[in-house]
Protein backbone atom coordinates (compact mmCIF):
# COMPACT_ATOMS: atom_id res chain seq x y z
CA UNK A 1 0.00 0.00 0.00
CA UNK A 2 1.43 3.40 -0.96
CA UNK A 3 1.91 6.19 1.54
CA UNK A 4 -1.00 8.08 -0.05
CA UNK A 5 -3.33 5.10 0.41
CA UNK A 6 -2.19 4.59 3.99
CA UNK A 7 -3.00 8.21 4.69
CA UNK A 8 -6.38 7.85 2.99
CA UNK A 9 -7.37 4.80 5.07
CA UNK A 10 -5.71 5.74 8.35
CA UNK A 11 -7.68 5.38 11.63
CA UNK A 12 -7.28 9.10 12.20
CA UNK A 13 -9.19 9.85 9.01
CA UNK A 14 -11.90 7.36 10.03
CA UNK A 15 -12.32 9.18 13.31
CA UNK A 16 -12.48 12.48 11.45
CA UNK A 17 -15.22 11.15 9.18
CA UNK A 18 -17.31 9.84 12.08
CA UNK A 19 -16.70 12.76 14.42
CA UNK A 20 -19.54 14.96 13.06
CA UNK A 21 -22.02 12.18 13.84
CA UNK A 22 -20.59 11.79 17.33
CA UNK A 23 -20.64 15.53 17.87
CA UNK A 24 -24.27 15.77 16.76
CA UNK A 25 -25.22 12.85 19.00
CA UNK A 26 -23.47 14.45 21.95
CA UNK A 27 -25.20 17.75 21.22
CA UNK A 28 -28.59 16.03 21.21
CA UNK A 29 -27.86 14.20 24.46
CA UNK A 30 -26.86 17.47 26.10
CA UNK A 31 -30.30 18.95 25.50
CA UNK A 32 -32.21 19.25 28.74
CA UNK A 33 -35.43 17.60 27.58
CA UNK A 34 -33.60 14.69 25.96
CA UNK A 35 -31.66 14.03 29.16
CA UNK A 36 -34.84 14.23 31.24
CA UNK A 37 -36.66 11.90 28.85
CA UNK A 38 -33.86 9.34 29.06
CA UNK A 39 -33.63 9.74 32.83
CA UNK A 40 -37.32 8.97 33.26
CA UNK A 41 -37.10 6.07 30.82
CA UNK A 42 -34.10 4.40 32.48
CA UNK A 43 -35.21 4.98 36.07
CA UNK A 44 -38.69 3.67 35.27
CA UNK A 45 -37.22 0.65 33.50
CA UNK A 46 -35.01 -0.25 36.46
CA UNK A 47 -37.82 0.20 39.00
CA UNK A 48 -40.26 -1.87 36.96
CA UNK A 49 -37.84 -4.72 36.22
CA UNK A 50 -37.21 -5.15 39.95
CA UNK A 51 -40.90 -4.71 40.80
CA UNK A 52 -42.36 -6.99 38.14
CA UNK A 53 -39.67 -9.56 38.79
CA UNK A 54 -40.69 -9.70 42.44
CA UNK A 55 -44.33 -10.23 41.43
CA UNK A 56 -43.27 -13.00 39.05
CA UNK A 57 -41.50 -14.72 41.93
CA UNK A 58 -44.64 -14.53 44.05
CA UNK A 59 -46.97 -15.79 41.32
CA UNK A 60 -44.76 -18.42 39.68
CA UNK A 61 -42.43 -19.63 42.41
CA UNK A 62 -43.67 -21.67 45.35
CA UNK A 63 -40.65 -20.84 47.51
CA UNK A 64 -39.14 -17.78 45.90
CA UNK A 65 -41.62 -14.96 46.45
CA UNK A 66 -44.07 -13.36 48.86
CA UNK A 67 -46.26 -10.28 49.15
CA UNK A 68 -43.61 -8.68 51.35
CA UNK A 69 -41.08 -9.46 48.65
CA UNK A 70 -43.24 -7.59 46.12
CA UNK A 71 -43.35 -4.54 48.38
CA UNK A 72 -39.59 -4.64 48.87
CA UNK A 73 -39.01 -5.15 45.14
CA UNK A 74 -41.02 -2.10 44.17
CA UNK A 75 -39.87 -0.02 47.14
CA UNK A 76 -36.16 -0.50 46.61
CA UNK A 77 -36.67 -0.44 42.86
CA UNK A 78 -37.92 3.11 43.40
CA UNK A 79 -34.83 3.80 45.51
CA UNK A 80 -32.55 2.72 42.67
CA UNK A 81 -34.57 4.81 40.21
CA UNK A 82 -34.16 7.91 42.37
CA UNK A 83 -30.40 7.32 42.51
CA UNK A 84 -30.32 7.02 38.71
CA UNK A 85 -32.39 10.06 37.76
CA UNK A 86 -32.91 12.19 40.86
CA UNK A 87 -30.49 14.96 39.85
CA UNK A 88 -31.56 14.96 36.20
CA UNK A 89 -35.35 14.80 36.03
CA UNK A 90 -36.31 14.47 39.69
CA UNK A 91 -37.01 10.76 39.06
CA UNK A 92 -40.79 11.11 38.99
CA UNK A 93 -41.33 7.59 37.58
CA UNK A 94 -45.04 8.32 37.90
CA UNK A 95 -47.39 10.20 35.57
CA UNK A 96 -49.50 11.30 38.57
CA UNK A 97 -46.43 12.83 40.24
CA UNK A 98 -45.50 14.61 37.01
CA UNK A 99 -49.05 15.93 36.63
CA UNK A 100 -49.06 17.24 40.21
CA UNK A 101 -45.73 18.99 39.74
CA UNK A 102 -46.99 20.63 36.55
CA UNK A 103 -50.28 21.67 38.17
CA UNK A 104 -48.40 23.28 41.07
CA UNK A 105 -46.03 25.14 38.76
CA UNK A 106 -42.97 23.13 39.73
CA UNK A 107 -42.54 21.81 36.20
CA UNK A 108 -43.48 23.43 32.86
CA UNK A 109 -46.47 21.80 31.16
CA UNK A 110 -44.43 21.43 27.97
CA UNK A 111 -42.35 18.80 29.78
CA UNK A 112 -45.35 16.74 30.83
CA UNK A 113 -45.59 14.66 27.61
CA UNK A 114 -41.79 14.21 27.56
CA UNK A 115 -41.72 12.82 31.09
CA UNK A 116 -44.78 10.61 30.63
CA UNK A 117 -43.56 9.25 27.30
CA UNK A 118 -40.24 8.31 28.90
CA UNK A 119 -42.03 6.65 31.81
CA UNK A 120 -44.41 4.72 29.57
CA UNK A 121 -41.66 3.51 27.27
CA UNK A 122 -39.47 2.44 30.18
CA UNK A 123 -42.38 0.59 31.79
CA UNK A 124 -43.32 -1.14 28.53
CA UNK A 125 -39.73 -2.27 27.96
CA UNK A 126 -39.53 -3.54 31.53
CA UNK A 127 -42.67 -5.64 30.97
CA UNK A 128 -41.14 -7.06 27.80
CA UNK A 129 -37.90 -7.82 29.66
CA UNK A 130 -39.76 -9.53 32.49
CA UNK A 131 -41.75 -11.60 30.00
CA UNK A 132 -38.53 -12.67 28.30
CA UNK A 133 -36.83 -13.57 31.57
CA UNK A 134 -39.77 -15.57 32.92
CA UNK A 135 -41.15 -16.88 29.61
CA UNK A 136 -40.58 -20.56 30.34
CA UNK A 137 -41.77 -20.25 33.94
CA UNK A 138 -44.98 -18.51 32.81
CA UNK A 139 -45.85 -21.22 30.30
CA UNK A 140 -44.88 -24.02 32.66
CA UNK A 141 -47.07 -22.54 35.42
CA UNK A 142 -50.09 -21.84 33.19
CA UNK A 143 -49.92 -24.96 31.05
CA UNK A 144 -49.41 -22.86 27.94
CA UNK A 145 -52.50 -20.67 28.46
CA UNK A 146 -52.18 -16.93 29.03
CA UNK A 147 -55.14 -16.06 31.23
CA UNK A 148 -56.29 -13.02 33.20
CA UNK A 149 -58.45 -14.90 35.72
CA UNK A 150 -58.51 -18.35 37.23
CA UNK A 151 -56.14 -20.48 39.31
CA UNK A 152 -53.23 -20.15 36.86
CA UNK A 153 -53.72 -16.52 35.84
CA UNK A 154 -50.49 -14.75 34.94
CA UNK A 155 -51.60 -11.32 33.69
CA UNK A 156 -51.36 -10.09 37.30
CA UNK A 157 -47.58 -10.36 37.04
CA UNK A 158 -47.64 -7.27 34.86
CA UNK A 159 -50.65 -5.15 35.89
CA UNK A 160 -52.95 -4.80 38.90
CA UNK A 161 -56.40 -6.45 39.01
CA UNK A 162 -59.09 -6.02 41.62
CA UNK A 163 -60.02 -8.90 43.94
CA UNK A 164 -63.59 -10.21 43.98
CA UNK A 165 -64.61 -8.14 47.01
CA UNK A 166 -63.82 -4.85 45.22
CA UNK A 167 -65.96 -3.01 42.68
CA UNK A 168 -64.46 -0.91 39.92
CA UNK A 169 -65.47 2.38 41.56
CA UNK A 170 -64.18 1.33 44.98
CA UNK A 171 -60.92 0.40 43.32
CA UNK A 172 -60.80 3.80 41.63
CA UNK A 173 -61.36 5.64 44.92
CA UNK A 174 -58.79 3.43 46.64
CA UNK A 175 -56.18 4.36 44.04
CA UNK A 176 -57.05 8.06 44.31
CA UNK A 177 -56.55 7.98 48.07
CA UNK A 178 -53.30 6.03 47.97
CA UNK A 179 -51.88 8.22 45.20
CA UNK A 180 -52.81 11.30 47.24
CA UNK A 181 -51.02 9.89 50.29
CA UNK A 182 -47.99 9.11 48.15
CA UNK A 183 -47.82 12.64 46.81
CA UNK A 184 -48.38 14.23 50.22
CA UNK A 185 -45.54 12.23 51.75
CA UNK A 186 -43.26 12.95 48.78
CA UNK A 187 -43.75 16.68 49.33
CA UNK A 188 -42.99 16.23 53.03
CA UNK A 189 -39.82 14.26 52.30
CA UNK A 190 -38.51 16.90 49.86
CA UNK A 191 -39.84 20.12 51.48
CA UNK A 192 -36.74 22.03 52.57
CA UNK A 193 -38.87 24.56 54.47
CA UNK A 194 -40.40 21.93 56.73
CA UNK A 195 -38.71 18.74 57.95
CA UNK A 196 -37.17 17.06 54.91
CA UNK A 197 -35.20 13.84 54.80
CA UNK A 198 -31.48 14.28 55.37
CA UNK A 199 -29.38 14.99 52.31
CA UNK A 200 -28.47 11.72 50.63
CA UNK A 201 -31.22 9.70 52.32
CA UNK A 202 -34.16 10.81 50.17
CA UNK A 203 -33.95 7.83 47.83
CA UNK A 204 -34.11 5.31 50.67
CA UNK A 205 -36.89 7.18 52.45
CA UNK A 206 -38.98 7.35 49.28
CA UNK A 207 -38.44 3.64 48.75
CA UNK A 208 -39.57 2.95 52.31
CA UNK A 209 -42.65 5.08 51.66
CA UNK A 210 -43.65 2.79 48.80
CA UNK A 211 -43.05 -0.27 51.00
CA UNK A 212 -45.22 1.23 53.77
CA UNK A 213 -48.09 1.95 51.38
CA UNK A 214 -47.91 -1.59 50.04
CA UNK A 215 -47.78 -3.45 53.36
CA UNK A 216 -50.52 -1.34 54.96
CA UNK A 217 -52.94 -0.43 52.16
CA UNK A 218 -52.10 -2.54 49.12
CA UNK A 219 -54.62 -5.36 49.49
CA UNK A 220 -57.66 -3.71 47.89
CA UNK A 221 -56.36 -2.56 44.53
CA UNK A 222 -52.75 -3.73 44.31
CA UNK A 223 -51.59 -0.14 44.93
CA UNK A 224 -50.51 0.71 41.39
CA UNK A 225 -50.68 4.40 42.48
CA UNK A 226 -49.13 5.17 39.12
CA UNK A 227 -50.57 5.15 35.57
CA UNK A 228 -47.02 4.67 34.25
CA UNK A 229 -46.68 1.49 36.29
CA UNK A 230 -49.97 -0.11 35.22
CA UNK A 231 -50.96 0.97 31.70
CA UNK A 232 -47.85 0.15 29.61
CA UNK A 233 -47.48 -3.41 30.99
CA UNK A 234 -51.22 -3.89 30.44
CA UNK A 235 -50.77 -2.90 26.80
CA UNK A 236 -47.83 -5.29 26.60
CA UNK A 237 -49.91 -8.21 27.86
CA UNK A 238 -52.59 -7.36 25.31
CA UNK A 239 -49.99 -7.54 22.53
CA UNK A 240 -48.20 -10.60 23.95
CA UNK A 241 -51.27 -12.84 23.91
CA UNK A 242 -53.40 -12.28 26.99
CA UNK A 243 -55.96 -10.54 24.80
CA UNK A 244 -58.51 -7.80 25.29
CA UNK A 245 -59.57 -9.28 28.63
CA UNK A 246 -56.73 -7.35 30.26
CA UNK A 247 -58.81 -4.20 29.73
CA UNK A 248 -62.20 -5.71 30.58
CA UNK A 249 -61.64 -7.37 33.95
CA UNK A 250 -63.29 -6.60 36.23
CA UNK A 251 -66.02 -5.45 33.89
CA UNK A 252 -68.50 -2.92 35.37
CA UNK A 253 -72.18 -4.01 35.36
CA UNK A 254 -73.22 -1.59 32.62
CA UNK A 255 -70.72 -3.21 30.23
CA UNK A 256 -71.64 -6.83 30.99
Amino acid sequence: MTQANRKKWSPCNSRMVSSPVIVRTQAILQKEMVREFLAELISMYVMMVFGLGSVAHMVLGDKFGSYLGVNLGFGFGVTMGVHIAGKISGAHMNAAVTFTNCALGRLPWKKFPVYVLGQFLGSFLAAATTYGLFYTAIFNYSGGELTVTGPVATANIFATYLPDHMTLWRGFLDEVLLTGLLQLCLFAITDKGNNPAQQGTQAVVIGLLVVIIGVSLGMNSGYAINPSRDLPPRFFTFIAGWGVQVFRYPCPPFLR
